[in-house]
C-alpha cells in the first residue's frame, strides 16, 4: 500500500521525536547518576546522534518544526524560571540586576569584539558585532541547572533573571550593529537605548497583564472556574505572550517570564489554589519544561557544524576563554559591586563570574546570520559553537562543585 508523501513524512518526524525523547530519558537517567545537570547529556547525546556523528537526527536549523520546539521550548523553560523567582528575594538586588542585563551585555560585546579582532583579525565592526551575538546567557541552560542545583537564592534568581532580561539587550544590539555592518550607517546610541527601553516596557507589561489573568481564571476565590484546567491554561498564556508581545516588535521571551513571575508570586496578589490543583500544576510545569529540555538541547547538539570549528578552533578557542575570564567577571565586578544595597560577597560573585552559560538565543542568532548571508558569518558561527560547547559542557558541569566550594549550597 503506497502512503503519500506527507504520511511518509510524519512517519519520520514521528520516529524523529520518539527517538529524541527515548534518548533524552535515558541520557538524563545518566546524568542523574553521575549528579551533572541533565542539559550537559542531551547537548552530549544530540552531537553523537547528529548529522556530524552517526546521522539519526537531520533537522535543519531554518526547519519549521526546529524553530516551533526552540521558539516554544525557550519560552516555556523562561515561564518555569519566571515562576520559581521570588520577588522578596530580588527587591534588594534589582539594582545589579537591571545594570548587569543592560550595560553588561555591552561591557561583555566590547571585551569580547577586541579579543575578536586581535585573535581572528574581524573588522572592528565585524567583530563587535560577533561579541553581541554571544554577549546574552541562555535561560534553557541556566534555569534547569538551578533548579538542579540547590544554590543561595539571591545569587540563583538573580542570575536566572538576568538570562531571561538580557536576551532582549542581546538581539537589540546584535541588529543595531548588523545594521551598521551592512550599510555603513552611523551607530546611534540614544535611538538603541529608546528601543530597548521600548522593548523592555511593553514585554514587561504584556507579561504582567497576562500573569494577572491567568491567576484570575485559576486561583481567585469567585471567578477561577479554569482551576482543573490549569495546565492548559500555562501552555496557552505562554504562547500568547511570547507571539502577542513578539508582534509588537518587542521582547516576547521577557514577557514570558515577567507572566512566569506574576503567576509564580500570585499569592502576593491575594490568589490561593487549592493543594491537590497546585501540585497537579506544578507537575505539569516541571514535566513539560523536561520535555522541551531535551527537544531543545538534543536538537542543539545535533546541529554543531564541526567543520566550522575545526576550520577556525584556535582563533574561536581564545576568543571564548577571554569572552569566560575575562568578560563575565568584568561585567559581574562592574555592574555588581556599586550596588551596595545587596551586600554581595565576594564569594557570591566568583560564583555570578563562572555561571553564564550561552545556547539558544546566541545560537539562532547565530544561525540567522549565516542564513542572511553576512560577512564574515561563518566565523561569527564558529565563535558562537565554540561557546556553546565550552560554556555548557564545562561551566554547567562544575557549577555545583564550585557553589559547594564557597560554600553557597541551600541546604534542603
Amino acid at each position: 500500500m503506497e502512503h503519500s508523501p506527507a504520511i511518509l513524512h510524519a512517519k519520520e518526524l514521528l520516529f524523529l521525536l520518539g527517538v529524541i525523547l527515548g534518548v533524552g530519558t535515558l541520557t538524563g537517567f545518566f546524568a542523574r547518576l553521575l549528579k551533572i545537570p541533565d542539559v550537559v547529556m542531551f547537548l552530549v547525546a544530540g552531537m553523537v546522534l547528529g548529522t556530524a556523528g552517526l546521522g539519526v537526527i537531520d533537522i535543519k536549523v531554518d526547519s519549521t518544526l526546529n524553530q516551533l520546539l526552540l521558539i516554544f521550548g525557550s519560552c516555556y523553560i523562561l515561564f518555569d524560571g519566571g515562576a520559581s523567582v521570588r520577588l522578596n528575594v530580588l527587591k534588594n538586588v534589582w539594582p545589579t540586576l537591571l545594570t548587569i542585563s543592560t550595560v553588561g551585555v555591552v561591557i561583555s560585546a566590547v571585551i569580547t569584539a577586541l579579543a575578536a579582532h586581535y585573535l581572528l583579525n574581524l573588522p572592528t565592526v565585524f567583530a563587535l558585532l560577533l561579541g553581541a551575538v554571544i554577549a546574552s546567557t541562555d535561560p534553557a541552560t541556566l534555569v534547569p541547572v538551578f533548579r538542579q542545583v540547590k544554590v543561595r537564592a539571591k545569587v540563583a534568581q538573580t542570575v536566572m533573571s538576568e538570562s531571561a532580561f538580557n536576551d532582549a539587550m542581546g538581539a537589540i544590539l546584535t541588529f543595531a550593529v548588523l545594521g551598521v555592518a551592512v550599510s555603513g550607517a552611523d551607530f546611534s546610541i540614544n535611538q538603541n537605548l529608546l528601543s530597548l527601553l521600548q522593548q523592555s516596557i511593553l514585554g514587561i507589561i504584556g507579561g504582567a497583564i497576562l500573569g494577572y489573568l491567568a491567576a484570575l481564571l485559576i486561583a481567585h476565590d469567585k471567578y477561577s472556574f479554569l482551576a482543573e484546567y490549569a495546565p492548559i491554561v500555562t501552555i496557552m498564556s505562554v504562547a500568547a505572550a511570547y507571539l502577542s508581545i513578539d508582534n509588537l516588535h518587542a521582547s516576547g521571551f521577557m514577557a514570558v517570564f515577567v507572566f512566569g513571575m506574576v503567576l509564580g508570586n500570585k499569592d502576593l496578589l491575594g490568589f490561593k489554589m487549592e493543594a491537590t490543583e497546585e501540585a497537579k500544576l506544578e507537575d505539569f510545569i516541571l514535566t513539560t519544561s523536561l520535555i522541551m529540555r531535551i527537544f531543545i538541547f538534543v536538537l542543539l547538539g545535533s546541529q554543531v557544524n564541526f567543520a566550522l570549528l575545526q576550520q577556525y578552533f584556535w582563533g574561536a578557542l581564545g576568543v571564548v576563554l577571554v569572552f569566560m575570564l575575562l568578560g563575565r567577571p568584568a561585567v559581574v565586578f562592574l555592574c555588581a559591586l556599586p550596588n551596595r544595597r545587596a551586600k554581595w560577597t565576594f564569594k557570591e560573585l566568583l560564583f555570578m563570574c563562572w555561571t553564564r552559560e550561552t545556547g539558544v538565543i546566541p545560537g539562532a542568532l547565530a544561525g540567522m546570520l549565516v542564513g542572511m548571508k553576512v560577512p564574515y558569518s561563518d566565523v561569527i558561527a564558529s565563535v558562537t559553537f565554540m561557546a556553546i560547547l565550552l560554556t555548557i559542557l564545562v561551566q554547567a558541569t562544575t557549577t555545583k562543585w564550585l557553589a559547594q566550594k564557597l560554600h553557597l549550597l541551600e541546604h534542603s
